[in-house]
């Protein structure tokens, strides 16, 4: 028992129902509670930076091959951008399909548009694709460290990066103190993970207690909706590029069980980004694919906010009687394919993309997005999940493509989380490719992460 209940997993799950009953029942108490998901997921922010930092400096400066750091990149932007247009077109055709808004017959003119005024500016602050790529260049490294910009970051790290590889043995130094120092930090992000529990059941008590259920029930079509595009979208779409990678998906959802209920509470992918990293590596992810993949995916690989953002722009269509034709709904395919790269892995950075689509498209009404307010929280656990499976599966799948997993050490980290089938047979067949070997102080720091 006590073994079962030492367990990550089980202690978030627990702790998501006891802040639902909480929020519920004690709703005064429940809203309350706010400060201790936010603290617990600043605890977490406060640490990306330097963890990205070091994971893809340290990444490429061990890789040596700058060849392989440009193909990498190029793969895993083209990956991006084929998974998440796939998911946009499938939003869009099942909210053709289901039609959740249909018969509302909401006048946009008479919307009290108040409610979603700060949307709205935040939205008119995003930047166009010019400003995009300009914002990538920080004013100066230290900026981009204290304003957590992961873009920017990552730009710095990979600049960085490739001078200690053109610099060879005079930087060698240099890098093994910025892998110890990684290690530390991988041991703090264990220390902090062991408020996970509380964490993830403060968010759903705030969520419950604020908006209450009520809400949930007058939307719920729509909520059924992202949900189970989420799901089949997981299943069929994820779950292919799973197979093709050598890795079943009911394998990848067992390994990575505690993160995704971690985000299902916070509704946070960058609450578990420290511990993806550490667990993909173990997992047999060269870390220089990890280090490059994934902080990038979290940008431009947001598969969950691709669904709901399609949805949820035809259901305000739908419920505002808003015609939208053929033509128009591929304009708003091709403004999302380019909005939807901007949206962050915290919660309520949808929202403020899909304000900012609808105001840019000039057809759907934006004050109809009031109309989602309540529920959009609710959503946000489909969607920040989603996000995590899909950045967590493009890693593996970017690294069977540059022959960077290995089959061996997955099989291993299967083993020693007692996923082991009876057979033996934990994976399917892949080309193996030669990884190589972690120093023992990175086993410790990531079997400490994994075990949790």
């Amino acid at each position: 028992m006590r073994t079962w209940f030492s367990k990550l997993y089980v202690q978030v799950f627990i702790g998501i129902v006891l802040g639902g009953l909480v929020g519920y029942f004690l709703p005064d108490i429940g809203i309350k509670l706010q400060p201790l998901a936010d603290g617990f997921i600043k605890l977490i922010k406060m640490l990306l930076a330097p963890v990205i930092f070091g994971t893809i400096v340290v990444g490429i400066a061990k890789m040596g091959n700058l060849k392989e750091v440009g193909r990498i990149g190029v793969r895993s932007l083209l990956y991006f951008e084929v998974v998440s247009t796939i998911a946009l077109v499938i939003g869009l055709v099942v909210v053709n399909v289901m039609r959740p808004g249909e018969g509302m017959n909401i006048d946009a003119s008479r919307i009290d548009g108040g409610a979603i005024a700060g949307y709205a500016k935040a939205a008119e602050a995003q930047p166009g694709f010019v400003g995009f790529l300009m914002d990538i260049i920080p004013s100066t490294m230290v900026d981009a460290f204290a304003k957590g910009a992961m873009l920017q970051i990552i730009l710095i790290s990979v600049l960085l990066g490739v001078a200690f590889v053109q610099a060879g043995e005079r930087s060698r130094p240099v890098v093994t103190v910025i892998d110890s120092l990684l290690d530390a930090l991988f041991r703090i992000v264990a220390m902090v993970m062991r408020l996970a529990p509380i964490g993830a059941g403060a968010g759903v008590a705030f969520t419950i207690s604020k908006y209450g259920l009520s809400t949930v029930w007058s939307l719920a079509y729509l909520m059924l909706g992202v949900y189970v595009t989420s799901i089949l979208f997981i299943v069929v779409v994820l779950g292919t590029v799973a197979r093709w990678a050598g890795l079943p998906l009911t394998r990848f959802l067992s390994y990575f069980k505690d993160e995704i209920l971690i985000t299902f509470g916070t509704c946070s992918t960058e609450a578990v980004m420290p511990r993806m990293m550490a667990k993909l590596e173990r997992l047999g992810c060269d870390k220089s694919v990890v280090g490059l993949v994934l902080p990038t995916g979290y940008t431009f690989n947001a598969d969950g906010t691709c669904i709901y953002l399609t949805m949820a722009a035809i259901f305000v269509a739908q419920a505002t009687n808003t015609p939208l034709g053929i033509g128009d709904q591929l304009v708003v395919l091709g403004v999302l394919l380019l909005t939807s790269k901007g949206s962050a892995g915290v919660a309520g950075a949808g929202f403020v993309t899909l304000a900012a689509t609808l105001s840019s498209i000039h057809t759907v009404p934006v004050a109809g997005l009031v109309l989602l307010l309540g529920v959009d929280r609710f959503m946000n656990e489909a969607r920040a999940v989603t996000n995590l499976i899909g950045n967590g599966i493009a890693t593996i799948a970017i690294a069977k493509w540059e022959g960077a997993f290995d089959r061996s050490k997955a099989e291993a980290a299967f083993r020693d989380r007692g996923l082991a089938t009876a057979e033996g047979a934990l994976l399917e067949p892949v080309a193996e490719s030669p990884v190589p070997s972690a120093t023992a102080a990175r086993r410790n720091a990531e079997a400490l992460l994994s075990t949790h």
